[in-house]
């Protein structure tokens, strides 16, 4: 059982990692207390009562009042950001003591520990405004939706922000190797399939191969092609907590692992080559992704069939034109050893990824 007395967070708790202060004499609770915050990758200050040194009551993220302490707690200075925590479900005194400490929040253990992990890990990560996240979609085969990610996942690592590149479809390669790094170390998705509830977004970071200053979360050449819908939904999750951009290279199919990703995306980009046939593919491509995904526009690639262009494409499909994607004629095949796609600053396809997050940026007020 959970319950909330008001709903505000600690001020300033958004962006600093801590621990939490967990107030308490109950040797049984204690032991739960500090199983959730292992779980949660945090590391506890424990006290009897309120810690009259170093002001820690009042700059704790979070505080987690045993019950038992509650009465002891009462004259503390009030402070948002604490939880009290019993055991009795059936005692209603609890909901009298938690207003008389001015906590915020009621939990009775055992079944709030998802919550109560779920919070801890929170305060410990910093969590603060989520990635802008970008789902990259080819309206037919070989339309350049990979190479596209690639590059709006380099430019912005580039432009100094904190980037992760996640490679949505098993069958297509492998984006490590569009990238040139399919021998770096790191975790790839087979690695995530048992993940549920949540994943560490610090760790998952440090997981994965670093690759031209992003994070990149592809598959390997083993024989798994899925991996469970939870751990998708838990993986991304993940790197959304860690704020920055995240880029998703998506299937031209909508099962159940990419309706967790559409679920997640802030915007999503539909790659049409300006040619008849890719426009009626890419239209039933937009009327699957269209379903789960409100925000979806297209970005156009030429060479334009006749009587084509980029407006007229945008207007078949009925979505909002993004822009044309140019092709750059400097990329070299895959095992040459070349640069990565929008590594140029000064080419065609970086200034297009440029443009794009300079006004998916500006639209999401982080600008």
């Amino acid at each position: 059982m959970t319950g909330t007395v008001t709903h505000d967070p600690p001020p300033g708790a958004a962006g600093r990692q801590g621990g939490p202060l967990i107030l308490t004499e109950d040797a049984d609770l204690l032991d739960d207390l500090l199983r959730l915050c292992a779980a949660a990758g945090a590391t506890p200050e424990v006290h009897h009562t309120v810690p009259e040194r170093g002001g820690c009551w009042e700059a704790a993220p979070l505080v987690l009042v045993g019950d038992d302490a509650a009465r002891r707690v009462r004259g503390a200075a009030r402070r948002r950001g604490v939880v009290l925590v019993g055991r009795d479900q059936d005692d209603p005194g609890v909901w009298r003591r938690a207003v008389e400490i001015g906590a915020d929040h009621v939990l009775v253990l055992p079944d709030g520990e998802q919550w109560l992990v779920d919070r801890i890990a929170d305060v410990a990560e910093g969590v603060g405004r989520p990635a802008l996240t970008v789902g990259v979609i080819g309206g037919r085969g070989g339309a350049g939706a990979s190479t596209t990610a690639c590059a709006l996942a380099v430019t912005a690592a580039r432009e100094g922000q904190r980037t992760l590149l996640v490679d949505a479809d098993p069958l297509g390669g492998g984006l490590d190797v569009l990238l040139g790094g399919e021998s770096a170390e790191g975790l790839r998705w087979p690695a995530f399939a048992a993940s549920r509830g949540r994943v560490g977004g610090g760790a998952l970071e440090e997981s994965l191969p670093k690759l031209h200053s992003l994070r990149v979360l592809s598959w390997d050449r083993g024989d798994r092609v899925t991996v469970p819908p939870q751990a998708v939904r838990a993986v991304l999750a993940a790197a959304r907590r860690r704020g920055g951009a995240v880029v998703v290279d998506l299937p031209r199919r909508v099962d159940e692992g990419v309706a967790e990703v559409l679920a997640q995306l802030n915007v999503g980009l539909l790659v049409v080559p300006a040619e008849l046939r890719a426009v009626a593919a890419a239209s039933r491509v937009a009327s699957a992704v269209g379903m789960v995904l409100r925000d979806l526009r297209v970005a156009v690639r030429g060479p334009y069939a006749p009587g084509l262009d980029d407006r007229e494409v945008a207007r078949l499909l009925g979505l909002p034109l993004m822009g044309e994607v140019p092709v750059e004629s400097g990329l070299r095949r895959v095992g040459e050893g070349r640069t990565p796609p929008g590594a140029a600053a000064r080419g065609p396809l970086a200034r297009f990824c440029t443009a794009f997050w300079e006004r998916a940026l500006a639209e999401a007020g982080t600008a």
